[in-house]
């Protein structure tokens, strides 16, 4: 699955508003391991024009996320996005609403420290609104008061009812964070009109020492991770089609002893895959390499190799089309090849030819996990497969006597995780520009993995899919719900 979460591992409240005296401003308490946030800002309480603010820092662990790139869990840059997401905390007090909140690269190091008084101000030291640093090796102060922040690169979250989260897409800050050209001090989270003569009085976030685990401030990575192997959906051209429809991607899974390993001779380098027709049972390939026509990884239609390329740690793809023979041919092979040395066979592919309908596809489904446990731990990562077909299919008899019918693929299908105890989504369809949450599939029909480190241990929880209803132009909800729990 393509969504990775990284929890803050410090952050802090620092305001400079009156005491209840109104006399004695609170710029020197800490308030860093409370369980919430605090943003306000508070004119005219102790003379008509005083001003009262309360800002937010927060920081995460990019060296984790770093690791992650570096090991190959997190795409490269410009094929993943990060999110700041933070988390409403409902409170008695009066809620602000129609405002916005910057969000700022802070620009100094900060000490988070081990305040918890929100309401008096009893706790000093650490970080604070005048010093970053205040402890028995010294005192920072900030530059200027309330921290110090970088001009550019900042975000704007909106609040419309007040009770709003914070999503923002920080994507070019933490890539600055993790290229180093800027150093990850966290962000400042701040009203964006601090000095307008009007009070916004208050908007609470929670903290990452909240008891509630899915409210803790985090960064979430999402990326396209769907593998779509068209081996068992693989079509001959068609003038029907537009060219991107008429390519078709395979994949090759290099597994050593149970587990994936690079190719020696081809590494994270290119690969090359050709056609060939069944032998005269259908079992090997036979004759000489098919040609192919332009597109994909050919460059000139008539060649009989296309050019493929690494995914990840030992998987490689090729997208390639060919144009059907007269008669065309029913099975095809391809041969995976480097340096003239042949390296992985493919299973027979059935090509299908491009027909045009003269009524509307019914696009309702029956489906079922076909390998699902009733509790997972959560220092694994479980793969579901998908069994899907259409629904109200009425197979000929001897097709129901003889064989199992086949598995439907789905070519857009998107997966979320709800709570059961509360229905809250634990992770939501990711059908936006991100398709994180997107199904993979292959010859055996869809699939998707889903690490067990995002949900909390202890709950049951549900699986729930969608799948894009290309004629009504939107996504339609699955009813059925599967379940499984988590233990640690």
């Amino acid at each position: 699955m393509g969504i990775k979460r990284y929890t803050a591992d410090a952050d802090n409240t620092i305001t400079n508003a009156f005491k209840s005296n109104l006399t004695t401003r609170a710029t020197g308490s800490n308030m860093g391991l409370s369980d919430s946030l605090e943003v306000f800002r508070i004119y005219g309480q102790e003379s008509s024009g005083s001003s009262e603010l309360s800002r937010v820092l927060v920081q995460f662990p990019v060296t984790s996320i770093s690791a992650d790139r570096t090991a190959g869990t997190l795409p490269a840059s410009g094929s993943v996005s990060f999110y700041l997401r933070m988390f409403n905390a409902k409170h008695p007090f009066t809620l602000p609403r129609n405002y916005n909140m910057i969000v700022a690269a802070v620009s100094r190091s900060w000490d988070e420290g081990t305040g918890l008084d929100m309401e008096d101000y009893s706790d000093q030291g650490t970080s604070n609104w005048v010093n970053a640093v205040s402890s028995s090796a010294g005192i920072t102060a900030w530059t200027a008061a309330g921290g110090d922040y970088h001009a550019e690169p900042r975000f704007t979250a909106s609040f419309d009812n007040g009770t709003e989260d914070i999503e923002l897409d920080v994507s070019e800050l933490v890539e600055q964070w993790i290229a180093g050209t800027k150093q990850n001090y966290g962000f400042g989270v701040f009203l964006e009109n601090e000095t307008a003569a009007s009070s916004s009085y208050t908007k609470k976030f929670f903290a990452r020492g909240s008891e509630f685990f899915y409210k803790r401030p985090v960064i979430e990575a999402r990326w396209d991770s769907a593998r779509k192997d068209n081996r068992g959906n693989f079509f001959y051209s068609s003038s029907l089609a537009p060219a991107a429809d008429n390519l078709n991607t395979l994949y090759l899974y290099n597994y050593v002893r149970g587990r994936l390993v690079n190719i020696p001779s081809v590494g994270t380098g290119e690969i090359l895959v050709s056609l060939y027709s069944g032998s005269a049972n259908n079992s090997v390939p036979a004759g000489s390499k098919l040609l192919l026509s332009k597109g994909g990884g050919v460059v000139a239609d008539l060649h009989t190799n296309a050019t493929g390329g690494y995914v990840s740690t030992g998987i490689y793809s090729c997208s390639l089309a060919i144009t059907a023979s007269s008669p065309a041919l029913t099975t095809l092979f391809d041969v995976w090849h480097a340096g003239g040395t042949e390296l992985f066979t493919g299973s027979a592919i059935e090509p299908e030819v491009v027909v045009a309908n003269s009524y509307t596809p019914y696009s309702k489904y029956v489906m079922n996990i076909t390998n699902l446990r009733d509790r997972y731990y959560r220092n694994e990562t479980a793969q579901f497969r998908l069994y899907t077909r259409n629904k109200d299919w009425f197979p000929t008899i001897y097709v129901k006597a003889s064989s199992i019918p086949d598995n439907t693929i789905i070519e857009s299908g998107s997966f979320k995780i709800v709570r059961l105890v509360d229905n809250s989504d634990v992770v939501a369809f990711g059908t936006g520009s991100d398709n994180h949450t997107q199904l993979s599939y292959d010859s055996s029909g869809s699939y998707f993995e889903l690490d067990m480190s995002l949900l909390e241990a202890g709950y049951g929880y549900g699986i729930k899919f969608a799948f894009y209803d290309d004629v009504a132009q939107s996504w339609n909800e699955y009813p059925d719900v599967f379940k499984f729990r988590v233990e640690e």
